[in-house]
């Protein structure tokens, strides 16, 4: 039965549109008619276990599979499969509204339509949980899980604390005043005044969004978005289906952010790690530990291991003068430390073993590659974390696979596609906000 079932897999094709254009479709469907029918539950069984990618070739081989592939959608809790990163990014040959998703587990590149406004008019702010963090022309932020095609707005930036509208004389909104808090680096950080400036909002965007983050909320069955943003790398949340933004008790240079048992661990450059008890009415921030004695002053991101281990990592760069005139950066190392809470310092670390990291503007992950191993141990893939992208969108991006052991670097893909959005590594997902799969919909994931 598995032999069937992987003859009649290795026949589909990654869309039904292109199984119909190609010989291979007449010869699943002879395979199909002198293969004895598989029971609906060992299917389920089956299918369970396969990655996304492969899930949907396997619902465009007959109508029993599709059948089987439409409750696995629509039922996600039978969908149980971890699921290998992928490297999302745009080709202006693709098309406006459609992502590539570079798979590492099949080594090829799927082509997935997404809703309106096109992706490649917007940034990509952050990825978690197998939803993007999208923003718009007018600075707007969406979710859009790039497998099933939801999107779901969040709060207008508008509603954020730190935003003022400006209206013209239709009283319709022209520009936003942003709002900055100072804080005096020779008296401790210590908050000194706001500082004010003007955008338009489609260039909004590129001044106050830096980093986004998702997080499952156990206690509403739903989510929470966190949102580091401004110059001073101030954090925000909201939970699905708010109306506003809820701006943090004033902190100062967040770079990343955990989320656990209702607190969400914030991180400074300097290594501060600050907590807010997101399940309070009131949303006071607690200090657990304050600058570590040999913090990472660079970009840098912080990773649970599936252990529970807390890893600060480092990238060094080399920039790189390119014949257009053009300084690009890319990655030539990169360091590890574990964090001691109780000392309240950093512990450099030389190997991951047999983990693997994946940093950039994803929600960084720790994997093990005994359970995928597809992916290449004691490596770590990167893509860029450029804030203020848009002035670099024509630059080559910094996308890579770095061995730990030898520092050697390795392309995923030959630089074709284009540079805008920043590509992201993504994990897909069936996961649904208060949404259920339907027919209509799993022909489009076809």
């Amino acid at each position: 039965m598995l032999t069937t079932f992987r003859k009649l897999l290795s026949l589909s094709s990654c869309s039904l549109k292109e199984i119909q254009r190609n010989s291979p479709l007449m010869e699943t469907e002879v395979v199909v008619r002198n293969s004895p029918e598989i029971p609906q539950d060992v299917l389920l069984d089956i299918f369970a276990l396969l990655e996304i990618p492969d899930l949907m070739r396997a619902g465009s081989v007959c109508s029993s599979w599709r059948s089987a592939c439409t409750t696995i959608c629509s039922q996600p809790k039978l969908y149980k499969r971890p699921q290998t990163p992928c490297l999302l990014y745009t080709s202006e040959s693709a098309g406006e509204n459609v992502a590539c998703l570079y798979s590492l587990a099949e080594k090829r590149v799927y082509n997935l339509t997404l809703p309106d406004p096109p992706i490649r008019t917007r940034y990509l702010v952050g990825s978690s949980h197998g939803w993007l963090v999208t923003a718009d022309e007018k600075s707007e932020l969406h979710l859009v899980n790039v497998v099933t095609g939801q999107q779901i707005a969040l709060p207008s930036v508008l509603t954020n604390e730190s935003v003022k509208p400006i209206f013209d004389n239709a009283g319709t909104v022209d520009k936003c005043e942003l709002w900055e808090p100072m804080h005096d680096i020779d008296l401790d950080f210590q908050y000194i005044g706001h500082n004010m400036t003007i955008h338009a909002l489609d260039e909004l965007r590129d001044f106050f969004y830096y980093q986004s983050f998702i997080f499952p909320d156990p206690s509403t069955g739903s989510y929470i978005v966190v949102l580091i943003h401004g110059l001073s790398l101030q954090i925000s949340f909201a939970r699905v289906g708010d109306c506003k933004w809820t701006l943090l008790p004033p902190g100062w240079d967040y770079q990343q952010c955990i989320y656990t048992d209702g607190l969400l661990y914030a991180f400074t450059r300097f290594g501060r790690v600050d907590t807010f008890d997101l399940t309070s009415p009131t949303f006071t921030m607690n200090t657990i530990t304050g600058c570590m004695k040999n913090y990472i002053p660079e970009c840098m991101y912080v990773v649970q291991t599936p252990c529970g281990d807390l890893l600060q990592v480092r990238r060094d760069y080399e920039f790189i003068d390119t014949d257009d005139k053009k300084v690009i950066c890319e990655t030539k190392k990169i360091l590890l430390y574990k964090v001691d809470m109780a000392a309240k310092e950093l512990v450099k670390m030389k190997d991951l073993h047999d983990q693997v990291l994946f940093i950039g503007y994803n929600q960084s992950q720790s994997l093990s590659a005994k359970e995928f191993p597809q992916l290449k141990p004691n490596c770590v893939y990167f893509t860029d974390s450029e804030s203020c992208v848009s002035n670099y969108k024509n630059n080559s991006r910094d996308i890579g696979v770095l061995n730990l052991e030898n520092d050697n670097r390795e392309e995923i893909l030959p630089q074709l596609w284009c540079s805008w959005p920043n590509p992201i590594w993504i994990t897909p997902s069936l996961t649904r906000m208060n949404w259920s799969c339907t027919n209509t919909q799993i022909d489009n994931l076809l």
